[in-house]
């Protein structure tokens, strides 16, 4: 039976949830996740998490926000003029929406909060600030 390691490549069945219960992803209905410990693919926590266990273990980890998507940040939470939004596009709270950086890149901005002027937008990954209780199953430790 081998043991997860740094450099290793991994299969993981694995639920994600928050602390209130709520689930906000798995795998369990899809291919397991595959990638290598270390290369920076995976949130920090989550790859810490899988480190030295056994092929066939499954185990809880909860994961602090420092080391799964950041703390959630303020100066990633802007308003603009709701007349900067094309016509086409009826903003609702929850919905994300796609925009340009000023650096040119695109990126997802949620819709936090809207009024008749103004719409309130948030930059930070949706988990950020939040602690992640993560069920894994490592499946199999593949040689190299």
């Amino acid at each position: 039976m081998r043991q997860a390691k740094t450099n290793d490549l991994v299969r993981v069945h694995y639920t994600g949830s928050l602390k209130d219960g709520t689930v906000f992803d798995s795998s369990l209905d899809r291919q397991p996740l595959e990638f290598k410990i270390g290369h920076g693919v995976i949130i920090p926590g989550f790859e810490n998490g899988i480190m030295g266990m056994n092929e066939g273990d499954t185990k809880v980890v909860s994961i602090p926000p420092e080391d799964a998507y950041g703390p959630h940040r303020d100066d990633l939470v802007g308003v603009i003029e709701r007349v900067r939004i094309p016509n086409n596009i009826k903003p609702e709270v929850g919905m994300v929406l796609k925009v340009r950086s000023p650096e040119g890149e695109m990126i997802k901005v949620t819709v936090t909060d809207i009024n008749e002027k103004c719409v309130t937008l948030d930059m930070n990954h949706p988990l950020a600030g939040k602690e992640l209780i993560f069920e894994i199953k490592l499946i199999e430790v593949i040689p190299e």
